[in-house]
């Protein structure tokens, strides 16, 4: 049986899986399915000790349970989102909607059904990297000479993609991958409206299996992140029905 450690950092060029679960069951066929992929694992067994670690010695992705005792997924999710925007998958009960509203809500990229199939949490794990991938572990920036990622900036918006970096009226605005890459797409055209399935595109694009009120979720949680800088911020409009909208007047 694997057992929960904190295993040290990975070596230049290698990728840090951390998962979080009390099943061992699962900890150990996880991180076994993982190793064969080519990624580092580090598991813990509950939310309280991977806390500080994750804080500490930060993994690239981390995968949590939501049902752990100690610290649940959704608290365990709310710390690290105070301090680190480190990318998140969750595992829910299967057709708890309620679960993953909330993980969503709280700053989740992801979440995937129990029971789960490996390879899917393989892809989708993959699939997170490759947005971040602009973004160093430990909120590091690596610095993009892309051309086609210029800086966008809309009234008081202002993007650097290269950076993933966010203001509002010179304010910083810390988000998610997830997040940013959905209000990339909006930014881009202001005044156009974007379908959830488009915005879903833009977010997820190697990823066809996302329930459209993810972006709901993602949607409400970046509006109250611009509110709590500004809170008159209205930029981005919901079009009942069709989808969402940036206006910069």
């Amino acid at each position: 049986m694997l057992e929960p450690t904190d295993a040290p950092m990975g070596k230049r060029g290698e990728t840090v899986i951390a998962l979080v679960d009390d099943d061992r069951n699962i900890l150990t066929t996880v991180s076994i399915a993982l190793q064969a992929e080519g990624f580092v694992t580090r598991v813990y067994s509950d939310g309280e000790t991977a806390l500080k670690a994750l804080l500490e010695n930060p993994p690239d992705l981390a995968v949590f349970d939501i049902k752990m005792p100690k610290m649940d997924g959704h608290e365990l999710l709310r710390r690290v989102r105070a301090k680190s925007d480190l990318p998140v998958i969750f595992l829910t009960s299967k057709d708890d909607e309620a679960d993953e509203e909330v993980g969503l809500e709280l700053g989740a990229d992801d979440y995937i059904a129990k029971p789960f199939s490996l390879r899917l949490l393989t892809a989708r794990i993959r699939a997170i990297l490759r947005r971040a991938e602009t973004a160093a572990p430990g909120g590091e920036v690596r610095i993009s000479a892309d051309p086609v990622n210029p800086s966008i900036a809309r009234g008081k918006l202002f993007m650097d993609p290269a950076r993933h970096q966010v203001t509002w009226a010179d304010q910083p605005v810390s988000l998610t991958v997830t997040e940013f890459l959905i209000l990339e797409a909006l930014a881009a055209r202001p005044g156009v409206i974007k379908s959830r399935n488009q915005l879903m595109d833009a977010a997820y694009p190697d990823d066809i299996f996302v329930d459209d009120r993810t972006v709901d979720s993602h949607i409400k949680r970046m509006r109250r992140k611009f509110r709590a800088v500004d809170p008159e911020f209205s930029a981005i409009e919901t079009l009942y029905g069709a989808g969402y909208s940036f206006t910069d007047g």
